[in-house]
């Protein structure tokens, strides 16, 4: 790994340049950007010191991998621009939602292509990404791995397929614990907490319980087996769960998930 480059200059691809560049995967100076807007390839010069390019195509022909991080109405014109200057010599990096390696092969010709569903997280360097390659890219799926390691952890899927799962699962995943955030201040706030004091205590629990859960993985044990150890016979939580139960929670999870992998195919239809 050399030279990067990023067509589209976003939150995703700041969270991106912010990690490899901490990891030392690519120093300041091996990393170009491009945008539409002005301003943000200012701030982004400024603040990590990159190289801006002149235009997409020269961005491509000075870098050997080329991340596109563009919105998915805008890819089809993306791609387009830089078509001449693809070759077999490049690793392409999709993080565009709904955009399948097909439809970038179809614009960018026989390429190496991996397509990444990252999640929000990634933003504060704790992000989950899910990674699919075609053929051609597989050979250095690991390069592409260890970009999106930089920012959180990252898996490998076979199929591309899959990557709806991943997006239902961790792709949208943050916003159903927001959502039980969210609902758990509303709910503490009506039995009768202070919504400051609330907030905090609900933000300080998600957040404990998930850096929790991920030291006790690192000895086998999973979110079910420390939930049981938090459960006493007949105590609060116990109450609590019985409740979450009775109103189906563990099907009405399947049936969100479900609805997000789905519409998550429908995009990519």
């Amino acid at each position: 790994m050399n030279t990067i480059g990023f067509i589209g200059s976003g939150n995703m691809a700041e969270a991106i340049i912010k990690g490899i560049i901490g990891a030392e995967l690519f120093s300041p100076s091996q990393v170009t950007i491009s945008d539409i807007n002005a301003e943000r390839l200012s701030y982004m010069q400024s603040v990590y010191g990159v190289t801006v390019a002149e235009d997409n195509c020269k961005l491509v022909e000075n870098s050997d991998i080329v991340v596109l991080s563009v919105k998915p109405q805008t890819m089809a014109i993306a791609l387009a621009d830089i078509k001449e200057a693809a070759g077999k010599d490049k690793l392409f990096i999709s993080i565009a939602a709904g955009i399948t390696t097909a439809f970038l092969a179809e614009n960018l010709g026989d390429a190496a292509i991996v397509r990444v569903m990252p999640n929000t997280p990634a933003l504060v360097g704790e992000g989950a990404s899910g990674l699919y390659a075609n053929e051609n890219a597989k050979p250095r799926l690991n390069e592409a791995k260890s970009i999106f390691d930089a920012i959180g952890k990252a898996v490998i899927v076979e199929k591309e397929q899959l990557i709806d799962a991943v997006t239902a699962v961790s792709g949208s995943g943050p916003a159903y614990y927001f959502l039980l955030m969210e609902e758990m201040i509303k709910t503490a706030v009506k039995l009768g907490l202070e919504e400051n004091i609330a907030k905090d205590l609900v933000l300080q629990t998600a957040k404990g319980s998930a850096i929790l859960a991920v030291e006790a993985a690192k000895d086998n044990q999973s979110p079910a087996v420390l939930r049981k150890k938090v459960t006493s016979p007949g105590g609060t939580t116990q109450a609590a769960l019985e409740t979450f139960a009775a109103g189906g929670f563990g099907n009405l999870v399947e049936a969100a998930l479900k609805s997000a992998s789905d519409r998550s195919k429908e995009l990519s239809g």
